[in-house]
């Protein structure tokens, strides 16, 4: 009996498996770079190594991927070919993606798209995650007014559980009120425990020149990541339209070419609306990929600025989790 419900379930995963897969996936990353251990990491989601990248693909090598640039997945969704697609984008523009994450894609001849965020590379906005990791790590406690009426709360930051509730308590409170005021005071925070918010966006993320000189690699392409890197959907129609249309006038001005598509900044449902899908298209930023996890689908081919994205975990780094989110089978049961 147990033997005989054990293939009733293998039956049913093949069969689900095509379907659940689609036609290809696209990939999310951010940082690329060899782990250095830090006082607290709450953003450790965010990084892989170059050798988990490096096993990524040739995971999905073994499993009959071909890998093609953001901008040929809508061929590829409408001509769809018996082998699927994988399309890998690094979001931010930190540093070691040229450093740690090119020379795999390069070994391996692999496109990618890395989306730029204006208010990073020219030095003007500040990456909150960042800044609050450097902050939660560097004491033992510290005191911020959240401006909920009470005043300045002391936060003890004895042990990690308490660093976690502290990063979760501030990341609320980014995505609750205003966010650059939230952002302005943050940095403040930070200032006044010595360490300054700008160095941190200078010394992970890539400055002009050096954005110039990566997309003359053929391999990379960029997508345009707004200025601010603010949710757009808390954002006023003319705000969230300037974030975007600056964020594309920028590129084409370093660049020499105008980006087709753009990641929205935090890319979940709360973040983005579909103003902002229609938005993007009437800029001509004709392909928008979010955070929302799933494979693609031929419907998604009615949907280009939603398109989802499988996330590059940081926390999960083996080949087999590769290849048991390209098969869409994960996000599939979720539903």
């Amino acid at each position: 009996m147990a033997g005989g419900l054990q293939v009733s379930a293998m039956l049913a995963y093949a069969g689900l498996m095509p379907q659940a897969r689609g036609r290809g996936a696209i990939f999310t990353l951010h940082h690329v770079r060899p782990h250095r251990p830090r006082p607290f990491e709450p953003n450790l989601h965010l990084e892989i190594t170059p050798e988990f990248l490096d096993a990524a693909i040739r995971q999905l090598v073994q499993d009959g991927y071909d890998f093609v640039a953001l901008s040929e997945v809508p061929a590829r969704l409408a001509e769809p070919s018996q082998r699927p697609f994988a399309a890998f984008t690094l979001d931010d523009a930190y540093r070691n993606n040229a450093d740690h994450a090119l020379p795999v894609f390069a070994a391996h001849d692999v496109p990618f798209t890395i989306f730029v965020a204006r208010g990073f590379a020219e030095r003007q906005n500040t990456l909150w995650w960042e800044v609050l990791a450097e902050v939660l790590g560097a004491g033992r406690e510290i005191r911020f007014d959240f401006g909920d009426g009470r005043d300045e709360t002391v936060i003890p930051l004895h042990s990690t559980p308490q660093r976690r509730a502290a990063f979760h308590k501030f990341a609320h409170f980014v995505r609750s009120g205003e966010e650059a005021e939230a952002v302005a005071r943050i940095d403040a925070l930070a200032r006044r425990h010595g360490i300054d918010p700008l160095t941190i966006t200078a010394d992970l993320t890539m400055a002009p020149d050096e954005l110039q000189a990566l997309h003359a690699h053929p391999l990379v392409d960029f997508g345009a990541h707004t200025v601010s890197h603010r949710a757009l959907a808390r954002l006023s129609p003319e705000a969230a339209r300037d974030e975007m249309q600056q964020s594309a006038n920028y590129l084409a001005e370093l660049t020499g070419e105008r980006p087709v598509s753009i990641a929205y900044p935090y890319g979940t449902p709360e973040a983005i609306c579909a103003r902002d899908q229609r938005m993007a298209r009437e800029l001509g930023l004709g392909i928008g990929v979010t955070t929302r996890p799933g494979t693609l689908q031929p419907s998604d081919l009615q949907r280009l600025t939603a398109l989802p994205r499988i996330s590059l975990n940081g926390l999960f780094q083996q080949p087999r989790y590769v290849s048991a989110l390209a098969s869409g089978i994960p996000f599939k049961l979720s539903r």
